[in-house]
């Protein structure tokens, strides 16, 4: 067992300097996409921490989800967090499999290119829709008599910039419509689902995803259009990216001139097969003339 261990450390440590060396060079390329995704995260929690100012608490709105899911409880609120936690550090993970593991089939950089992308078009929206309508907040501390529920007007520019982390980010209110954490989740799901290779894991995520959504609900986190509205939103969104942005080519197929962003599997083998249908068509017309 030493052996094997001693022959096969060298050998990692060669893949992730291979892979590290890939990465950064894709990184240099796409440094300015990476950084405005991560700027648009700011931007998002910055809006979410400024609804809170104008959000006024109120009797809780009728909603079916509550009618038919019983209320875990305030003190049970950090079972959907649990999922949640779950699934966003099991996909950070596999975004970084490519530097440990044998089988590369995606490249780091590249697939959080296009998981900003998806985020920063379904946050947009989601900025736009909560700022419209504000709805008193169904979560424990957003419910009247709460001291969380209203906020004083900021006192100065830093105390907005700064969000009064962490109190500011855990303790929102007014951002509701729609559920960012379900945001978060479909976007990571459909990615795996997109360039994932283990289908048993498809499943899981799909079902995961799901339970995750009535916890929200049952933890009166959201109300139930919140989650609704996500659903079908981010899915919406998903499918504009897919369609109208240009793709990447296959770390199989070399990575010179890049677009930007990655070629799942099926798509790396609909081109492959209209590059061998159009070249029997190029030579016959080089034979005619």
């Amino acid at each position: 067992m030493p052996v094997y261990v001693d022959r096969e450390a060298p050998k990692l440590w060669r893949r992730i300097y291979s892979e590290a060396t890939l990465e950064a060079s894709l990184l240099a390329e796409k440094w300015k996409l990476v950084l405005a995704g991560l700027t648009f995260q700011y931007i998002h929690g910055l809006a979410a921490h400024g609804v809170h100012y104008l959000h006024r608490p109120g009797p809780t709105l009728q909603d079916a989800g509550f009618f038919i899911l019983p209320a875990l409880g305030e003190d049970k609120a950090f079972v959907s967090e649990t999922v949640f936690v779950t699934i966003f550090g099991s996909f950070v993970l596999w975004t970084f499999h490519p530097f440990v593991s044998h089988s590369k089939k995606i490249c780091t950089v590249l697939i959080w290119c296009r998981v900003f992308v998806y985020l920063a078009a379904s946050q947009s929206l989601r900025i736009i829709t909560f700022f419209s309508t504000q709805l008193p907040g169904p979560n424990y501390h957003c419910r009247e008599g709460s001291k969380l529920a209203k906020i004083p007007p900021p006192k100065d520019a830093l105390e907005v910039l700064l969000m009064n982390f962490p109190y500011g980010v855990i303790y929102g209110c007014g951002d509701l419509i729609f559920s960012s954490h379900t945001i978060f989740t479909l976007v990571f799901v459909r990615t795996y689902q997109r360039y994932g290779t283990r289908r048993w894991i498809k499943h899981l995520a799909w079902l995961l995803a799901a339970i995750q959504s009535l916890l929200i609900i049952a933890s009166r986190k959201h109300y139930t259009v919140d989650i609704v509205v996500a659903w079908y939103t981010v899915n919406l969104v998903i499918f504009f990216v897919d369609n109208k942005l240009p793709e990447m080519t296959e770390r199989s197929t070399g990575l010179s001139q890049t677009p930007l962003l990655p070629l799942s599997t099926k798509d790396g083998k609909n081109r492959n097969r209209e590059d061998h249908q159009r070249l029997p068509n190029e030579n016959s017309i080089v034979d005619e003339h």
